[in-house]
């Protein structure tokens, strides 16, 4: 069911290997918003600190820029963990997509980056109450905002992570990971690494011991799973 959704989504964005201009489906959906809208203002503070320490020890470029929500900015093993590969962890608290794209100019582009990886969408559905059409949305102005500072870098997008403490909201997670997924096969520089099916269990509901206590942030075996996954790829890709 997954597959076949997915590959008619494909064949209506079209995939020659650019993103098409024709009209697409995400054209005629409305996009609904039930929770509240979160102000890119909460995160000042996150992101002065790291341009404050920037300042004090300027990054060499051509970084991989790993961004997004609380699963990136609690990576604290992501530089070991991505070794040889030189890596930046920008994440910061409870974001979602668009405010990643909101500090593009301050987090991203300064950094002449190689590459980068965001993990967001969690909040986007279980705060933001975006539905999946939306999710995917504000995903294509993230990649957008990239464009148009001439950053024609891989953009690698880690799979919405199903959750014991939400696990009410997978479903329309998956959703949003499938139409993601779909939009990345249509453009060779966009990129998806699915992390949530390896954290299900064989009835399908989210494996206990990958969490901290709050059933919602990764455990240590959580992080050594998505490193499994993650690496590998990003070895594979940019490794030289």
């Amino acid at each position: 069911m997954r597959v076949r959704y997915a590959l008619s989504l494909i064949l209506v964005l079209g995939c020659s290997g650019a993103a098409s201009s024709e009209p697409s489906i995400l054209d005629e959906v409305e996009c609904v918003r039930t929770g509240a809208e979160i102000p890119p203002g909460l995160w000042e503070p996150a992101i002065e600190a790291y341009e404050a320490a920037d300042a004090q020890s300027p990054p060499a470029p051509g970084s991989i820029v790993f961004i997004g929500s609380s699963s990136i900015f609690l990576w604290r093993t992501l530089a070991a963990d991505m070794a040889p590969l030189p890596v930046l962890n920008r994440g910061f608290g409870g974001s979602v997509i668009a405010h990643a794209t909101h500090f593009v100019d301050r987090v991203i582009v300064p950094y002449e980056p190689r590459a980068v990886v965001l993990y967001a969408g969690d909040n986007d559905i279980a705060l933001g109450g975006l539905s999946p059409d939306c999710t995917l949305r504000d995903y294509e102005a993230f990649v957008a905002k990239i464009r148009e500072r001439d950053l024609m870098i891989p953009i690698y997008f880690i799979s919405i992570k199903p959750s014991v403490f939400r696990e009410n909201l997978w479903g329309e997670m998956r959703r949003a990971n499938a139409l993601i997924e779909a939009r990345t096969m249509t453009e060779p520089s966009l990129h998806f690494m699915d992390v949530s099916e390896s954290m299900l269990d064989e009835d399908g509901r989210p494996i206990e011991s990958l969490f901290v206590e709050d059933g919602l942030h990764l455990s240590p075996a959580g992080y050594e799973l998505w490193t499994s996954i993650v690496r590998p790829v990003l070895i594979a890709d940019l490794g030289d």
